[in-house]
């Protein structure tokens, strides 16, 4: 995994709200412009009730790069 500094997670239980996911991904990173991804993780849990999906973005700010 590469250097990071910031760190964005995602997470929804519910079936709506995970297939809204995508598009609030899409509007982040849009208004993020300056930010330099440097991995992705995506995680599923569930329980007898509840499907939770959780996508991690790790991210560098470019004002907060250090060398």
């Amino acid at each position: 995994m590469q250097k990071f500094n910031s760190v964005k997670v995602f997470s929804a239980t519910k079936a709506k709200e995970r297939e809204e996911m995508g598009e609030l991904i899409t509007r982040w990173l849009r208004s993020n412009p300056d930010i330099e991804i440097a991995n992705v993780e995506v995680r599923q849990s569930s329980d007898s009730e509840y499907h939770c999906l959780s996508i991690v973005i790790f991210y560098n700010k470019p004002e907060e790069l250090t060398a």
